[in-house]
């Protein structure tokens, strides 16, 4: 019998803080659909993700992935930086 692969659940959002040390906020948005009404309604999670050297700016677009729990409510890891916010 063959182990199965483990897969890392990973989800792209953007960064609406980095003001603590090596944690950003990301915000990750999705569309569901109403059951009722049948319209496409915004929904968003807001998620707290390690970020070791401190290289994520607010506005940025970023990958995450699960990881084990790091701390009370940080359980995600910054896996990439997908585009980086302009500099004003």
């Amino acid at each position: 019998m063959m182990a199965a692969e483990k897969r890392t659940r990973t989800v792209t959002g953007k960064v609406i803080s980095n003001k603590a040390d090596k944690t950003i906020t990301v915000l990750v948005e999705r569309k569901e659909k109403h059951p009722i009404y049948g319209k496409f309604v915004t929904r968003s999670t807001k998620l707290h993700a390690h970020d070791e050297q401190n290289e994520c700016q607010m506005g940025d677009t970023v990958t995450v992935a699960e990881s084990r729990p790091l701390s009370k409510s940080k359980s995600w890891t910054l896996v990439k930086i997908e585009d980086q916010a302009v500099k004003v």
